[in-house]
């Protein structure tokens, strides 16, 4: 489960960092007034220590509504590749030392989809990490993620409706950043718990400002759901996150990038 990557050149993404088969959506709850301060330790502590071992945090976010909630996307090779970096990561001395400051601030972080890409060209890219120095101000823009409930027998079908609907967005001004789909795989790091509620079918994407997130995203997203939950597909109507990145979220708007995408 290697998928070669075949991006749009509105990525900047790094090469020798791709190929990761497996994601996880983390959603995790924080504690009243702790998401600053989680996303804080996050930033500080975790990225580069999952990517010495192989995995990839594609981005890590501060959803907007409700603010108690943090957000991060995790990858992995393939699935024996999560048990084995799993394993050395959180029996490793790095979450030893952080794990009951880090805990004390997640009383729920068990909200977890397992997923992969749709197709090798909708996977996550890597985008490059954050410069210290020529973004002083951190990761800009704002994330988007839309999850569909989909319905057991529809996944195929409901995909190719999905598609064509997500073609709407990139011209409302949003950067595809991935398009995955449920991983019916058994959770081999069960101290992890991940959701079995599925299948799911989940659009990622990044905007430069508010203005284009609420004049053009949002109305696009909101006739996509529509005309979607009216085809018969889904379980429920779409959720919809709308999150900053937290300041050294690799996924973000980089305007460069951006510049092609609009």
């Amino acid at each position: 489960m290697n998928p070669t990557h075949h991006h749009s050149p509105d990525f900047r993404s790094v090469d020798h960092l791709q190929d990761f088969g497996v994601v996880e959506l983390r959603r995790y709850t924080t504690s009243r007034g702790g998401q600053q301060r989680f996303a804080g330790y996050f930033d500080a502590y975790f990225p580069e220590a999952f990517e010495q071992l192989g995995a990839m945090v594609f981005g890590q976010f501060l959803p907007r509504d409700p603010a108690d909630r943090f957000v991060w996307l995790r990858g992995f090779r393939d699935m024996p590749a999560r048990a084995v970096v799993n394993a050395q990561f959180y029996y490793g001395p790095l979450w030893r030392e952080h794990r009951l400051k880090v805990n004390a601030l997640l009383p729920d972080s068990d909200d977890v989809l397992l997923l992969r890409p749709l197709r090798p060209d909708t996977a996550v890219a890597v985008l490059p990490a954050v410069d210290p120095l020529d973004e002083a101000h951190g990761a800009q823009g704002v994330v988007v993620v839309q999850i569909f409930a989909v319905k057991q027998g529809s996944e195929t079908a409901f995909a190719a409706q999905a598609e064509a609907q997500f073609e709407s967005y990139r011209m409302a001004g949003a950067r595809p950043a991935g398009v995955l789909v449920t991983l019916d795989e058994p959770n081999n790091f069960p101290q992890l718990p991940v959701r079995t509620d599925g299948p799911w079918l989940v659009w990622l994407g990044v905007v430069c400002d508010e203005a284009t997130l609420h004049a053009k995203l949002e109305p696009a997203m909101q006739a996509a759901a529509k005309a979607l939950l009216a085809g018969g597909m889904l379980r429920d109507a779409p959720e919809r996150l709308v999150m900053d990145p937290s300041p050294r979220s690799r996924l973000r708007w980089l305007p460069d990038a951006g510049e092609a995408a609009r």
